[in-house]
């Protein structure tokens, strides 16, 4: 007797969907299996928890595994998620300790030794490792207890341990170029440490670069290309900030993303509020409001979030030494407070300047331009520790110097 074509393939058909389900149901009731040692751990100081994430294959499953430390052993906890929008929210959550540090608490009276100390550089412009040439950006990093100075004229980045006489090249110092070995011209660096990365405004070469500490075959990936970056900030959920001082403009966006979104000019070179004349250093609070210095405008300007207009909040009057006035400002920074200080560069000095003051306090500098210890020759950026103190680029000097709290 003769099987029945039609019969044989249904059952063959039957007997597939049986095993399919068979396997299915296996692996949905199978747990995770996680591989502690391919992870790499990353500390949250605020909630005193390690946190470390891994993806598991290649579907879209990911694993994360929370390490909460106890006196008496550490306790192990792993979640499970297949939504990337929840991936990107408890990462945003665990990782915001690491991007910026702590503003420091500045009383309202406070002063500052007016005596600068030279902590980096002052030997003199050239390119050894106790010398500088022409420094553009700073960066504290009060963890490392380290200095990251733009050497903007040797093309590289110098990581410099506070205390110590020499600094050494994390970035950079292979001769002028535009390889990813190479930079030119930089003008500012920040560190991302959930990457041990840092982020590099190369100037010369139209570029942000993401130069990676830790690896030693690929040093570095372009994050933006054919834009004329000055300033650089980031913010507690990892969005980036970039001026353009062509473009008059500054953008925010997330590593990784192509989309940008504009938060603050970008409606031509000009004075109005909506508009910005080569912003070159940022600052950017907890709210993500976004402090510009506006050097062209001789004026600082803070752009809260979503707003097509940003608010005045110093100079922007004349070009003059008086306490109501700017001149070419360039570094800016925020304390805990909202007084924001700002790097006057053709007046020399550093002036601090409350919310919604009609002028400002000079607090270091304003005695002509020179090299003592109390004078700068055109300032660039500067910056805060933990603990107040005040540090300054002080660029035709080619030296960092600092200012204790008193």
């Amino acid at each position: 007797m003769r099987t029945n074509p039609k019969i044989i393939a249904l059952a063959v058909a039957a007997i597939i969907i049986v095993l399919c389900c068979c396997i299915l149901l296996r692996r949905l009731l199978q747990p995770h299996r996680l591989q502690i040692s391919d992870l790499t751990p990353e500390i949250n100081c605020d909630t005193c928890v390690n946190t470390t994430a891994g993806t598991q294959g290649k579907n879209d499953t990911s694993v994360r595994l929370q390490v909460v430390e106890t006196e008496t052993s550490p306790q192990f906890e792993v979640f499970t998620t297949t939504n990337a929008l929840d991936i990107s929210t408890e990462m945003s959550t665990y990782h915001t300790a690491s991007v910026q540090p702590a503003l420091p608490n500045i009383p309202s009276d406070a002063r500052w030794d007016q005596k600068g100390i030279t902590v980096a550089g002052g030997h003199g412009r050239g390119n050894a490792t106790n010398q500088l040439s022409y420094p553009y950006g700073l960066f504290i990093d009060d963890d490392d207890e380290a200095m990251i100075i733009t050497d903007y004229n040797n093309h590289r980045i110098v990581k410099w341990k506070i205390g110590e006489k020499n600094g050494h090249v994390v970035a950079g110092g292979n001769g002028q170029g535009d390889r990813l070995h190479q930079l030119s011209y930089p003008t500012d660096a920040l560190v991302d440490k959930n990457t041990d990365s840092l982020i590099i405004c190369d100037q010369g070469n139209k570029r942000v670069l993401q130069w990676f500490l830790s690896r030693s075959t690929t040093l570095a990936t372009v994050l933006r290309d054919d834009i004329h970056c000055f300033g650089l900030a980031m913010d507690y959920q990892r969005y980036l900030y970039i001026s353009d001082e062509i473009r008059d403009e500054v953008r925010r966006y997330r590593i990784g993303e192509k989309s940008v979104i504009l938060v603050a000019g970008g409606f031509g070179e000009g004075r109005g509020l909506q508009q910005l004349n080569c912003p070159t250093y940022l600052f950017v609070d907890q709210h993500q409001t976004v402090y510009v210095s506006d050097s062209l405008n001789h004026r600082v300007m803070k752009w809260n979030t979503g707003a097509k207009e940003g608010i005045i909040v110093a100079g922007g009057r004349n070009v003059s030494n008086a306490r109501a006035e700017l001149w070419d400002p360039k570094g800016v920074f925020v304390d805990a407070s909202g007084i924001v200080y700002i790097a006057d560069v053709y007046n020399h000095r550093v002036i601090r300047w409350p919310q919604g003051a009609k002028q400002g306090t000079v607090i270091v500098g304003g005695n002509d331009v020179g090299a003592r210890e109390n004078q700068f020759n055109e300032l660039r950026d500067l910056s805060f520790d933990r603990h107040g103190n005040l540090y300054t680029v002080d660029h035709r000097n080619h030296r960092i110097q600092r200012f204790s709290l008193k």
